[in-house]
């Protein structure tokens, strides 16, 4: 089928072409799409090479799919464009995320809310989307009351001008800074824009999207978000109070057997999630497994993965099949 990657030239865009060829995703035509600056260059998929066209060509081409990686303002502006014309779009941005009539879909937790209605499709935030694969399952057996969460996230989260700021730095060659101060032997605790209640816009995003993902209103979430001088993924430190007590050998069975999700929690042999192990791999780790001995029903947990992929472009490409094996396509 015809698929078009929509921002195919920036840093996740480029990962998304990566994983639906890694993932053999039946793509009969690709069809790049970019900024006016960037059309005419070249993108390579599969050992082809293919032009990047400008959005009025690539709606034109009619695909089935268009996987959009161009930040909330091309989003708004060009999704809805993309939909009129029967294309179903998979938006990474947070353009669509809170709108109550768009879908926010994480496949292993609630895809089957889907349907062939649903033509603009919301991937959540790369910090929400590893931490609730996790919870879901718990939730399901011990029903989650309350989770605080902190993350520790890496620099390709931000883009490649904030790659070049740690590699510059790293180096001690000026640059351009993606950040208000340097990254490098350093961590930012601001991630996004502060707003009126004192977080910041990603720490809410995490409290509402988890909300909505799971689909109960009455879980809590409060988050501190944290940039750190990382590569390879983002790694959170979660509190989970239940409204029931669990067994711990049961909960890790439970989470061993959760799809996308694999426990690393042999602390005799040092064995835990890091983002050097995650680094281009498609699920999320799960280890450091453990009662909270503060307080009753409650567990702490460390979750790491790979912000690019499952964070990003390996959850689009997941829609994306989903879509496909449940024929929910218009051109397809």
């Amino acid at each position: 089928m015809k698929v078009a990657v929509v921002g195919a030239t920036g840093l996740v865009g480029t990962k998304m072409l990566q994983v639906l060829a890694e993932r053999n995703f039946d793509v009969t035509e690709l069809i790049p799409v970019a900024s006016e600056k960037s059309i005419g260059k070249e993108v390579e998929f599969k050992g082809k090479k293919y032009k990047v066209v400008g959005y009025e060509a690539a709606i034109a081409a009619k695909p089935a799919i268009a996987i959009f990686s161009a930040g909330g303002g091309t989003s708004l502006a060009l999704a809805p464009k993309f939909a009129e014309a029967g294309i179903t779009v998979i938006d990474n941005s947070s353009a669509w995320r809170m709108d109550p009539t768009k879908k926010l879909v994480v496949p292993e937790v609630n895809a089957n809310v889907l349907t062939a209605e649903d033509k603009i499709i919301a991937n959540p935030n790369c910090s929400t989307i590893q931490m609730v694969v996790v919870l879901k399952p718990l939730h399901d057996k011990y029903k989650i009351k309350r989770v605080v969460v902190s993350t520790y996230q890496s620099v390709t989260g931000t883009g490649v001008k904030a790659v070049e700021q740690l590699m510059n730095e790293r180096k001690g060659v000026e640059g351009e800074m993606a950040y208000k101060y340097p990254i490098d032997l350093n961590a930012i605790p601001q991630i996004d824009v502060f707003l009126e209640n004192g977080y910041t816009k990603e720490e809410m995003k995490m409290t509402h999207e988890t909300v909505k993902i799971i689909g109960d209103p009455n879980i809590k979430v409060t988050a501190t978000t944290v940039r750190i001088p990382v590569m390879g993924g983002h790694s959170e430190s979660v509190n989970i109070e239940f409204e029931n007590d669990f067994d711990l050998t049961e909960l890790r069975e439970l989470l061993s057997n959760a799809p996308g999700v694999v426990v690393q929690d042999d602390i005799a042999n040092f064995i835990y999630p890091m983002p050097l192990t995650a680094h281009e791999k498609d699920e999320t780790f799960v280890g450091r497994i453990r009662r909270d001995e503060s307080q009753p029903n409650t567990l702490n947990c460390w979750i790491v993965s790979d912000n690019l992929r499952k964070g990003a472009a390996t959850n689009a490409v997941q829609i994306a099949e989903y879509l496909v094996e449940k024929g929910l396509l218009q051109n397809n």
